[in-house]
């Protein structure tokens, strides 16, 4: 079950919110909560549960040890991390590989368990800050399952430090403007994903799904172009979607995407973009590396580390691996350029040559990203850079994938990409006198959005979230 499906919209989520309501006492609300995300994560796969019960139990225990007065806390935190990682390993990276070193794998699991990466983070997370400081173990197991297994942020984040979490694990209340707030937030997200993100996709798949020989340089940078708007979008309504959905049974998640494509660095651009995996692999991983504490060679070192593993987490494939590294080595080059990246930053000329590299350097690593395979990823890259005129069957292609529709959505993608809605939402509250007034209008435009998103959900098929794959 996911956000953007008929069950969850129509029957889970309002029997979850009434039931939310209704129950009392945090200890209840915490037990409904939890038994609502396990029934959540099963519809996923009942053969998925177990894992996830199994991550739980054994974070749950090494928590408690490392809360005790001595022993041996750096044998048990590196334990604990290490079957973690191991789950994840097994699951997600075992057959990738044996496969590489030209072995076959004894033993291959039957899916994905959905949402692994993000709740193996998050156990994580929990064990490092306990070892850390041990006065953040929890002896609670509702209120420790909740942080792992909490069903908004459980399929695809945002990731939470349990520091943070630990301050409260129950939530807070909730009122009638949360309740409002959370339900604009979500229709926003809901939108980005029906409306945008799927046209998107639909024109994104027409070009990779096409053979090499087809795609001339136009088909090429159309399917560059939309998937680079198809995963924003995707991935950012999702976190809408997971935010309100937070909001509205009480807990505070971070925020994860902050207009990744206004920066003007690749480093700007990861301070924006899934921002709170790249908070992780900083306190988790970074840091611990030594950070930039220990000379200009070893930061660089740490930052391909990072990035490599930052590729790596996304999926176990050479596409995400290159993926990662060719971030890594941008961020590098401008931490070695940092005088030319801030002359080019003081007039807009250079602003506006720094924006448009980023740009090219996002779109062109997401073709790689897209890709099904390494030669197709270079195939592609080839045909944007090296001009090709389209043969027949590529302008019949391009003709049914690119339809007056799809276009009009890759438009006001590219436009809703941009920070404008602060702005607009400034300008709107200066004519309309107020926020009262500008509520007003966005419970009204919100009730409008919600309606056309039913209205896409029912005529089209079916589409899961990009992120939950990983």
């Amino acid at each position: 079950m996911v956000f953007n499906s008929a069950a969850f919209l129509f029957l889970f989520l309002p029997a979850a919110v009434l039931l939310h309501r209704l129950v009392p006492g945090r200890t209840g609300k915490a037990l409904l909560l939890g038994a609502l995300s396990v029934v959540f994560y099963a519809f996923g796969g009942l053969a998925q549960v177990p894992v996830l019960l199994l991550a739980f139990a054994w974070n749950y225990v090494f928590g408690l040890l490392l809360a005790r007065e001595g022993g041996p806390r750096r044998l048990a935190a590196a334990l604990a991390v290490t079957g973690d990682l191991a789950l994840l390993g097994v699951y997600k990276y075992l057959g990738f590989l044996l496969h590489t070193v030209g072995l076959s794998s004894p033993w291959s699991p039957t899916a994905l368990p959905m949402g692994i990466s993000f709740f193996t983070f998050h156990a994580v997370s929990y064990i490092v800050d306990v070892y850390r400081d041990r006065s953040l173990a929890q002896k609670r197991p509702d209120a420790l399952f909740l942080y792992i297994a909490f069903f908004p942020r459980l399929i695809a984040g945002p990731i939470l430090p349990w520091r943070q979490a630990a301050a409260e694990p129950f939530g807070h209340d909730v009122s009638a403007e949360d309740t409002a707030a959370a339900l604009r937030r979500f229709v926003r997200g809901l939108a980005k994903k029906l409306l945008i993100a799927e046209s998107a996709a639909a024109a994104a798949n027409g070009v990779f799904a096409l053979p090499a020989a087809q795609v001339g340089t136009a088909l090429a940078w159309l399917g560059a172009v939309s998937y680079s708007l198809q995963i924003y979008f995707d991935f950012s309504g999702y976190s809408d979607m997971a935010i309100a959905l937070g909001k509205l049974f009480g807990f505070d998640f971070p925020e994860n995407f902050d207009h990744p494509y206004a920066a003007r660095t690749l480093t700007a651009f990861w301070r924006r973009w899934h921002m709170t995996l790249n908070r992780w692999f900083v306190d988790y991983l970074y840091i611990p590396l030594g950070g930039s504490r220990r000379g200009a060679a070893v930061t660089l070192r740490n930052t391909m580390i990072v990035f490599f593993f930052t590729g790596l987490w996304h999926g176990a494939g050479w596409t995400f691996i290159l993926w990662g590294l060719w971030h890594g080595a941008l961020v590098c080059l401008e931490r070695l350029n940092t005088g030319l990246v801030g002359a080019l930053e003081k007039s807009a000329p250079g602003r506006a040559a720094l924006h448009l590299y980023t740009l090219l350097a996002v779109v062109t690593g997401f073709v790689m990203f897209r890709a099904d395979s390494v030669a197709q990823g270079l195939a592609l890259l080839g045909r944007m850079f090296v001009y090709r005129g389209a043969d027949l069957a590529g302008a019949v292609a391009l003709r049914r994938i690119l339809t007056p529709g799809r276009g009009v959505m890759l438009l006001l993608g590219a436009v809703f990409s941009l920070p404008l809605r602060p702005r607009l939402s400034a300008r709107l509250e200066a004519r309309l006198g107020g926020p009262v007034s500008v509520e007003a209008a966005a419970d009204a435009l919100a009730l409008a959005g919600l309606a056309v998103c039913v209205l896409a959900l029912a005529g089209g098929g079916f589409t899961p979230f990009i992120y939950q794959q990983f």
